[in-house]
């Protein structure tokens, strides 16, 4: 049938593969809510993540009419909408691995922060300093302060809101830098390795994502590396490693490199 599907607080998101008629898809969401009383709303996906903003688009196909979500992990708790901004369940361990590399008293920049679960993740589960969410998305932006309320971490996650690019440019002016930099992007050919470069200093801790396919990581760490020349930097390469399937033969990668 070429179907799946994943679980975000009580909503189910299905995919189906083309082809599937309307009375399948409605069957196989009736049959997913009466097997899992957790579940209240069962979503079809219409339209994968695209732009800058990371929107979905899905449509009811069973129970309530509800695109909230209330998502818990790591210790912390999210709402979000799921066609208004973007989280992805899949980088929760990923959360979870950075977080236990922050330092005490380290101030962390989160760029392309979404909803602000990097940002509330490092809070709740290390002893960073201040740590500061970037993200473009006004609807996330707005998301992430009631997140931030709940999570009890007001006190060390602050909103940078904006375009990354214009934000460093600003911070750049008032020489901000950070200890560490997370950039888990979204698929798109900038890299915007050069805002993260603006805001580093020596001993900076970069942690950059990017998509390739499964066998060419290398390829990635090379771009860095002459992105980082480019604008005059000396960096060592720390780690490289996979993050996740996102395509038959294509992942999500993690390279993580310091600035000397």
């Amino acid at each position: 049938m070429g179907r799946s599907f994943s679980v975000l607080g009580d909503i189910a998101i299905l995919n189906f593969s083309e082809g599937v008629r309307k009375a399948e898809r409605k069957r196989v969401a009736k049959a997913i809510l009466e097997k899992n009383k957790s579940i209240k709303t069962v979503l079809e996906k219409s339209k994968n993540f695209g732009g800058r903003l990371r929107k979905m688009k899905t449509r009811v196909l069973a129970g309530a009419d509800n695109k909230e979500v209330l998502y818990k992990e790591n210790g912390c708790v999210f709402r979000f909408n799921v066609d208004e901004t973007y989280f992805s369940p899949r980088l929760s361990n990923e959360r979870k691995e950075v977080a236990s590399k922050i330092k005490k008293g380290e101030d962390v920049l989160v760029m392309f922060a979404g909803v602000s679960p990097f940002p509330i993740v490092i809070a709740k589960n290390s002893k960073a300093g201040k740590i500061y969410s970037n993200e473009i998305n006004r609807k996330a932006n707005q998301y992430s302060k009631w997140n931030i309320d709940r999570n009890k971490v007001g006190q060390k996650v602050f909103l940078l809101p904006g375009d990354i690019k214009k934000v460093a440019e600003r911070l750049k002016k008032q020489r901000k830098k950070f200890d560490v930099i997370v950039m888990p992007r979204p698929q798109l050919k900038d890299s915007f390795l050069k805002s993260a470069f603006d805001l580093s200093k020596k001993g900076t801790r970069i942690y950059y994502y990017d998509f390739c396919n499964a066998n060419e990581i290398s390829k990635i760490v090379d771009k860095i590396k002459r992105e980082a020349k480019d604008c005059g930097k000396k960096i060592r390469i720390l780690k490289s490693k996979p993050a996740g399937d996102i395509a038959p033969y294509k992942i999500r990668c993690r390279v993580d490199f310091k600035v000397v």
